[in-house]
C-alpha cells in the first residue's frame, strides 16, 4: 500500500540528514521532493503546493527540539499534516434507526457490491445488527446473484425483485420487508455505470429522496487516483453523501484519492477495504494511515485485528496445554486459522514498524500456509494429538497424502519440535506473560 509514495517521502527526508537544525535553506530540497512525491502519487498540483507550503511554514515556525534530529522533526510535521489532510480524526458512522438505512453509490467496477457484503458482515459481527442486503442494481445481470453469494458467505439475507425494473420501488419494498422481519439495518446496493450519466444520477437521487437514508456512502476504487476524486465531486454535488469508502487498497495504489478526497469534497473517508475476503474491511483512521504512508507501521490496527480473533476460552485451553507440554498439531493448525482470519498476510506484516519496507518486493501469498495445512490435514486425529507417534512409516504416508516430499515432512517436523521446545521454556514464564502470549 502506497509503497512508491512512502519511498519518495523517505528519500526526501534524507536531505536533512546530518543537519544540526531546520532552516529555510536546508529544507528547500526536502519540500521540493515532498511536492514531487505527492504529484507522482496523483495528488492535484494545487493541493500538493498548499500542503507543502503548510509543512514549510510549520517547520520554520517549530521549536527546535534537542532530543530529535531535523529529519525526525520533519517526519513528525509531515505526519501531522497528512493526518489533517485526510480528515484529522475518525468519522462517526451512524447506525441508529428503525431501521437505519445505508445507501451505496459509485461507478461500476469500484467494488460497491463486494463492499456491501463486507459492510453487512461488519455490522452483523461487530455491531450486533440484524442486517438486510438489498439488490437494487436493475441493469447488471449478475448483480443480484453476486450479492446473494456474498450474503450467503456472511449469513445475511438478501432482498431482491428480479422482475421489477423500478429501483425506487424495490428500495421502498425492501424497507417495508425489513420492518416486517425485525431488521434494524438495511444496506441498499445501487446500480453503477462505466461513467457518470444523467440517468444514473437521477435514479440514485430518486432512491435517496424515497428512503431518506441514514448514511450515503460513495465507493471509490483507490487505484484510479485523481479521477476518483473528480467523480466523487460529481456524485457529491447531486447526492450530498455522508462519507467515502476506499476499495482495492491492496492493489497498485498511488495514494492520490486517499490523500485528497476529503480536501476536495469535504466529506470524510469512513471505511477502507482490501482484498475479496469479507473480513477485510476497516474503519478509516487518518492518523494510522499517515503512519503507514510514512513507513511507521500500524501497531494499533494490528492489535485490534488480533483482539477480534481472540477467543478467551480457547486461549485458556491452549495455556493449560502449554503448561502440560501438550501443544500438538491441532493446536498449531488452530493458531494458523486465527492468523488467516485477521486478513491479508502481507498487509498484516506491513503494519509492523520497519517490516513494510523490507517486504515490499516480496510476494507473500495468502496461500503461504497451504503446504503446512496440507501436511497436518493428512495426519490422523491420533497423530495430530500425539506428535511423538509419527515415525518413518507414518511420515511416508503423510508425505504421499499431502503431495509433499519426505524432506518437506522431516523439515516441518523438526521446526515443530523446535517450537515445542520453546513452549517448554515458556513454562518458566510468569502467568501474566503466558496469558499475553496465548491471547495473541
Amino acid at each position: 500500500m502506497f509503497n512508491s509514495l512512502s519511498e519518495r517521502l523517505e528519500s526526501a527526508f534524507k536531505n536533512l540528514k546530518g543537519e544540526a537544525h531546520i532552516s529555510e535553506l536546508n529544507i528547500a530540497n526536502t519540500i521540493k521532493d515532498i511536492r514531487r512525491a505527492l504529484l507522482e502519487a496523483d495528488v492535484n498540483y494545487k493541493i500538493a503546493k498548499e500542503f507543502t507550503d503548510k509543512v514549510k511554514e510549520e517547520a520554520l515556525g517549530s521549536k527546535v527540539l534537542n532530543a530529535v534530529s531535523p529529519g525526525q522533526q520533519m517526519v513528525k510535521i509531515v505526519q501531522d499534516q497528512l493526518t489533517e489532510l485526510m480528515g484529522g480524526t475518525e468519522s462517526e458512522f451512524n447506525i441508529n434507526g428503525k431501521p437505519a438505512i445505508v445507501l451505496i453509490a459509485g461507478l461500476q467496477g469500484s467494488g460497491k457490491t463486494t463492499f456491501s457484503g463486507k459492510l453487512a458482515n461488519f455490522l452483523k459481527t461487530k455491531k450486533g445488527k440484524a442486517v438486510l442486503l438489498v439488490a437494487d442494481d436493475i441493469y447488471r445481470p449478475a448483480a443480484i446473484d453476486q450479492l446473494k453469494v456474498l450474503g450467503e458467505q456472511v449469513n445475511v439475507e438478501v432482498y431482491s425483485e428480479p422482475e421489477n425494473k423500478d429501483a425506487v420501488a424495490i428500495a421502498q419494498n425492501a424497507i417495508a420487508y425489513a420492518k416486517e422481519k425485525g431488521k434494524n439495518m438495511v444496506i441498499i446496493d445501487t446500480a453503477g455505470r462505466l461513467a457518470v450519466d444523467e440517468q444514473m444520477m437521477t435514479e440514485v437521487t430518486n432512491i435517496k429522496k424515497a428512503v431518506n437514508p441514514t448514511e450515503i456512502l460513495f465507493v471509490v476504487d483507490s487505484m484510479t487516483g485523481q479521477d476518483a476524486v473528480n467523480t466523487a465531486k460529481t456524485f457529491n454535488d447531486r447526492l450530498d453523501f455522508s462519507g467515502v469508502v476506499l476499495t482495492k487498497l491492496d492493489g497498485d495504489t498511488r495514494g492520490g484519492a486517499a490523500l485528497t478526497i476529503k480536501y476536495t469534497v469535504q466529506k470524510p473517508i469512513k471505511f477502507v477495504s482490501s482484498g475479496e475476503k469479507m473480513e477485510t474491511l476497516d474503519v478509516f483512521y487518518p492518523e494510522r494511515m499517515a503512519q503507514r504512508i510514512l513507513g511507521m507501521g500500524d501497531i494499533a490496527s494490528l492489535v485490534e485485528k488480533a483482539q477480534e480473533q481472540y477467543d478467551e476460552e480457547q486461549a485458556k485451553k491452549l495455556e493449560k496445554k502449554i503448561r502440560r507440554n501438550a501443544f500438538d498439531f491441532q493446536d498449531f493448525l488452530d493458531q494458523l486459522q486465527q492468523i488467516k482470519r485477521m486478513g491479508n498476510l502481507k498487509d498484516l506484516m506491513g503494519m509492523i514498524p520497519g517490516v513494510g519496507k523490507a517486504i515490499k518486493d516480496i510476494d507473500i501469498s495468502d496461500d503461504a500456509f497451504k503446504g503446512i495445512e496440507a501436511i497436518i490435514h493428512s495426519m490422523t486425529p491420533f497423530e495430530r494429538a500425539n506428535p511423538d507417534s509419527i515415525d518413518t512409516n507414518r511420515r511416508k504416508r503423510i508425505a504421499k497424502g499431502s503431495g509433499k516430499q519426505m524432506t518437506d515432512i522431516n523439515g516441518f517436523m523438526k521446526q515443530f519440535e523446535q517450537m515445542r521446545q520453546m513452549m517448554k521454556m515458556m513454562n518458566k514464564m510468569p502467568m501474566g506473560m503466558m496469558k499475553r502470549f496465548t491471547g495473541m
